[in-house]
């Protein structure tokens, strides 16, 4: 490393310390304002008869006036409340499954803490029913009727691999969150390559509180995953699925239907390990999947007629996982919470798929390991500390099973070695941060940072085999003898100029005379040099949060962060919000009934090292990356010479940069909500939401020939700004995007036995950029990029519930509808010289030009004159998606159930015995049906307009979950046994 590199990252480092001595002092002086302002204090532990803990009690205070405050017990049965006025209070608790408990003439005074433990009886068991926030409507910021709480049967209804549980949790996030989707914390961290699986999941909370300073990300879309402590006595449980070929339907773009298998195992033990002290948590998951590829190509066969591959292949996937779990009570006020996972992935036949050929395969092997630990401090009556720390260890190996030259032929099929090599990955973070809440009078303050380490080494010998790219374009007519027919050349697509390459080379025509008549390849990339690099990222966030309730019906909430990285000099990140919550026509008695909320904030998205990573690697210096498009090179196809021939060639080299000015970009995000109870339980609310993302990411070739200089027939043309051949791509923070949204959402839970969450969004997002590996069509010309943005949804429906029907049977929906994404329609050729394949075409305006194509998104004009209007970007419309998923289970009680405590006046039965719900043991049988109607979802249509398969699907859409495949099946039936005692 340089001198001068070392240099910027010591004052980096410095200004990061800075900032947290900054906010320290921040901090205090918040600490004293605080010191002088009073209030009364209730907190204390509710269990149940045997003296377990319970959680999710809703615990209601009442005073003189009828105003209410409700908390709700966390895992460890404790509630809490602050900032009481003194006076004399009545409290009511209750959770279903035990009988309620009433309190009356509790006195509180200024400045006092009083405890109160008591306990619940139980009546029948829990029904596992969905709670959202507590059942009445308020101004606390973190108790917004958008947000989702997922936890017991609601949350059982969800898939339980953890791969397509992320992506259920995901389309209930919404379409809120912005270009980079929805962010998911576990356990207050940031995640890692693994999440956990179902059974180590005590709830998900989704969309709370979003314009909180706490977080970095987008309030919406925020997917929060809390685990499960130990209990207070033993528990524990066993759960299989099972699911094979028989009891799937056949994938519409597959014609066999090969081998399939789907069989995991998850095991669960937790209880205490000392009493009342300490409890554990272990879980154990073995998961055995025989998955499918669908590989859906034109290839050329023997004889070189074009063909269609169309097959299924299997991809084995193996998964080890245990992860312990252990909580301390390490006296009345601290508390530690330790969690360790580890998780081994073996994958075989991966990489492949849609256009993908077989050859392509390569091996994966993969662990992850992780540790948190947690401390939580009650320093005082009104201040709480959290001390939080997280390190992640990742291992990845890759073997490519084919070591030959890759083969693309635009849009028809890739083929040929698979490129990466031999390559091994290791990542290396941490993440530590501690949080304070203080509580004065009116206000909670929260404060704390967070500061974060990414370490990786990537030896990656990615294409040092070479790649070679067939692309169509103009060519001369054949007649059916494969010889040349005089007259103006023709539109080719990128297969039949590879035909017409081997047909000729087989003929013994020369490589001239191949090129004369439509063959040779269109470029080759390959790269050599130094395939290792070491990088290191850090990041630091802190922030200040008061959630002031400046009247009964009124709370404001005001925030600030900042955040900072190495390997970006930007400095200047600071972060404000600011969000209201008012209660109209507050009576003296009852909770509210309608909650009007809005908030605006800033969000800013942290570069990921993957970016640096890149301009590390491909400098010029550490690895040499050739894009040859000389066609005395090109011609010695299939051979590929080596890198270091084409550096003593002087051939072009690609080199990957971050432009100067490059910052972090961010959103202004806003919304107006407002909330409404209504009868049976019925809580909707209807949210405005207003996006704006500045210095947006996106890469320029930023030495492309300069406009009108290049000729498409002469390879190498062109003026270039920088005076030589090669392609500079430069990462650039230029983009923006604009997203508008109307949300409807609904929460409905009439009965214990019934819950249903609806959500409907209608929206609109624009942008000229989507993402950091996003090019332009015209590297000098972004007007033309300000379109629909890829994730721009413009009707979305899901709804997810749980039905307790009789015999101990309930169902559970998830259902989700959808508008058609965007895709963007290209001409599959490279007219401008920038070495890219994403030129679009012209709306046409004579049809009877050659290069116009008619097609059921419009007439284009492939070939574009000066002046033409080119079409938008992500101009095409894709098909919609629909899908029903149902789970059904069966549960059946053994044993003896436990007699109730003496008097308790519980024991409704008077013949003495025990009613299957209050039986220790529990035996569940069930199904889980994904695509239950066998709805087609295909996926985004091809947009190579030069593509025999131009708007066309060649896979199911990539959005599916319910079972560990993406491919093998249109809809499944998954078996599931379980037992817990």
């Amino acid at each position: 490393m340089s001198e001068s590199r070392v240099q910027h990252g010591n004052t980096v480092i410095g200004k990061l310390v800075r900032t947290v001595l900054l906010l320290t002092l921040l901090a205090l002086l918040a600490l004293l304002v605080a010191a002088a302002q009073r209030g009364a204090t209730l907190r204390g532990q509710v269990t149940d008869q045997l003296g377990d803990a319970v959680a999710g009690v809703s615990v209601t205070l009442i005073d003189r006036d009828g105003k209410e405050q409700t908390a709700e017990t966390d895992e460890r049965g404790i509630y809490r409340f602050t900032n009481l006025a003194p006076g004399i209070y009545s409290m009511r608790a209750a959770r279903p499954g035990f009988a309620n408990y009433d309190r009356s003439e509790l006195k509180l005074s200024d400045g006092r803490v009083e405890t109160l433990d008591f306990k619940l009886t139980v009546t029948i068991e829990n029904q596992k029913v969905t709670v959202t926030n507590g059942d009445s409507l308020g101004t606390d910021p973190a108790s917004n009727k958008s947000a989702l709480v997922l936890k017991g049967q609601d949350l059982d209804a969800l898939p339980d691999d953890p791969d397509e549980l992320a992506a259920a949790l995901t389309a209930l996030a919404g379409p809120a969150a912005g270009p980079n989707g929805a962010e998911m914390l576990i356990d207050g961290f940031t995640s890692g390559q693994t999440m956990p699986d179902k059974q180590a999941i005590r709830e998900v909370v989704i969309n709370r509180n979003p314009f909180s300073a706490e977080f970095d990300r987008i309030g919406f879309g925020r997917i929060e995953i809390l685990t499960k402590p130990g209990a207070g006595k033993l528990h524990g449980g066993a759960n299989l699925l099972f699911n094979n070929q028989v009891l799937n339907s056949r994938n519409p773009y597959a014609p066999n239907r090969p081998n399939f298998l789907r069989l995991p195992l998850f095991v669960n033990l937790n209880g205490p390990l000392i009493s009342n002290r300490a409890s554990f948590f272990f879980g154990f998951a073995r998961r055995a999947i025989d998955d499918n590829a669908v590989v859906s190509s034109t290839v050329l066969d023997s004889n070189l007629n074009l063909t269609t591959f169309s097959r299924s292949i299997v991809t084995p996937k193996r998964f080890t996982e245990f992860y312990p779990r252990m909580d301390f009570q390490l006296d009345k006020n601290n508390t530690l919470s330790t969690r360790y996972s580890y998780t081994r992935f073996n994958f075989k036949n991966q990489g492949i798929g849609g256009f993908t050929l077989p050859s392509q395969a390569y091996a994966s092997a993969e662990t992850d390991q992780t540790i948190q630990l947690t401390a939580t401090s009650i320093m005082s009556p009104k201040v709480v500390n959290e001390a939080a720390f997280q390190y992640e260890r990742y291992r990845r190996n890759l073997a490519a099973l084919d070591s030959t030259p890759s083969i693309i032929v635009l849009d028809a099929f890739t083929g040929g070695g698979s490129p990466v090599g031999a390559a091994a990955y290791s990542q290396d973070f941490w993440e530590l941060r501690d949080y304070a809440t203080m509580t004065a009078a009116r206000h909670t303050f929260k404060f704390g940072g967070r500061l974060r380490q990414t370490r990786i080494g990537d030896f990656s010998p990615t294409n040092f085999d070479g790649t070679y790219v067939f692309s169509g374009g103009k060519a001369p007519r054949l007649d059916g003898q494969n010889r040349v027919v005089s007259g103006p050349l023709v539109d080719i697509t990128s297969i039949e100029r590879y035909r017409r390459t081997l047909l000729f080379q087989q003929e013994g025509f020369s490589p001239a005379e191949i090129r004369a008549m439509g063959g040779g390849a269109t470029q080759l990339t390959i790269a050599g040099g130094n395939p290792f690099i070491g990088l290191r990222q850090i990041d630091f966030g802190g922030f200040v949060q008061d959630d002031w309730k400046l009247r009964p019906d009124f709370t404001l909430s005001m925030g600030l962060r900042y955040q900072n990285q190495t390997n970006v000099n930007n400095n200047r990140n600071f972060a404000p919000r600011v969000a209201f919550a008012w209660t109209p026509r507050l009576k003296s008695s009852g909770p509210p009934k309608t909650v009007i909320r809005g908030g605006s904030g800033i969000f800013y998205d942290l570069i990921g090292i993957n970016l640096t990573q890149q301009a590390e690697r491909f400098n010029g210096i550490t690895q040499a990356q050739f894009l040859v498009t000389d066609p005395s090179v090109l011609d010695v196809f299939p051979a590929v010479p080596s890198a270091a021939a084409l550096s003593s060639l002087a051939q072009p080299n690609t080199i990957w940069r971050k432009a100067g000015g490059l910052v972090a970009p961010y959103t202004i995000q806003s919304s107006i909500s407002v909330e409404q109870s209504l009868p049976h339980n019925l809580t909707v609310t209807a949210t405005y939401l207003n996006s704006r993302g500045l210095h947006i990411l996106r890469a320029r070739n930023i030495n492309a020939p300069l406009p009108g200089t290049f000729d498409p027939a002469i390879p190498g043309s062109g003026v270039r700004p920088f005076g030589t051949l090669d392609n500079i791509y430069e990462y650039e923070s230029s983009g923006v995007y604009k997203q508008n949204m109307l949300i409807v959402s609904s929460a409905i839970r009439p009965s214990p036995r019934l819950t249903i969450n609806a959500n409907y969004a209608f929206g609109k997002v624009s942008s000229d950029t989507d993402g950091q590996g996003s090019f332009p069509a015209d590297t000098y010309d972004l007007r033309n990029e300000y379109g629909r943005a890829s994730f721009d949804i413009r009707h979305r429906v899901t709804l997810v519930g749980t039905v307790n029907t009789w015999w101990g049977i309930s169902l559970s929906p998830f259902i989700i509808a959808s508008t058609g994404a965007p895709f963007n329609i290209t001409t599959g050729l490279d007219a401008n010289g920038d070495s890219l394949f994403t030129d679009r075409p012209a709306f046409a305006t004579d049809a009877t030009k050659p290069s116009v194509k008619m097609t059921p998104y419009g007439t284009f004009d492939l070939a574009p004159g000066p002046g033409a209007r080119i079409i938008p970007r992500n101009f095409g419309q894709g098909p919609g998606y629909f899908v029903i998923n149902l789970a059904v289970n069966k549960s059946f009680g053994l044993g003896h159930a436990a007699k109730p405590a003496s008097g308790s006046g519980q024991n409704s039965n008077p013949n003495g015995n025990a009613r299957q719900e209050e039986r220790p043991y529990r035996l569940t049988l069930g199904m889980n049906v994904t695509n239950v109607l066998n709805h087609t979802n295909p996926g985004a249509p091809i947009g190579n307009l030069t593509s025999p398969l131009f708007g066309t699907a060649n896979s199911l859409n990539g959005f599916r979950f319910g079972v560990a495949g993406n491919n093998a099946y249109n809809r499944a039936v998954i078996l599931q046994a379980g037992f817990n005692f």
